[in-house]
């Protein structure tokens, strides 16, 4: 991941935020290779939205990735589309296991968990605005 910041209609950015998908039930769907195709298929799936991957992992019944992305990015179609994309694949490449599971075509929760992030703490540019020099 590059430090630099992304040039978009008339702004920089360097926008971050972390995301929890659960799947379904909270099942212990996921394997090892599962979680590590599910990366392959986010960094793909992230560069079309002209986003990018920070940080990925999870474990057997849900995932964290931490992402990078434009202002632009619609983030709730984005969650979707990226809930259903990931759902089709691994539901496609791993059928027998997610079938173990679940005997519809769902994989994941339908809720999510996201938060923004950034490289300081909001206490840090609390102090730093409130130290700016206002004119008189």
């Amino acid at each position: 991941m590059s430090n630099a910041f992304i040039s978009r209609a008339r702004g920089l950015s360097d926008l971050k935020a972390h995301l929890v998908l659960t799947t379904k039930y909270r099942k212990p769907v996921f394997t090892g290779e599962m979680i590590n195709r599910l990366k392959e298929i986010l960094n793909e799936l992230l560069s079309k939205w002209d986003c990018e991957v920070v940080d990925f992992n999870g474990e057997e019944d849900h995932v964290h990735l931490l992402f990078r992305y434009t202002p632009q990015t619609e983030l709730p179609k984005f969650i979707n589309n990226l809930k259903t994309v990931t759902s089709r694949y691994l539901r496609k490449e791993f059928p027998d296991r997610v079938n173990r599971f679940y005997h519809k075509d769902v994989l994941w929760n339908g809720s999510y968990f996201i938060a923004s992030c950034g490289g300081v703490t909001v206490e840090t540019l609390k102090k730093y605005v409130e130290s700016q020099n206002k004119p008189d």
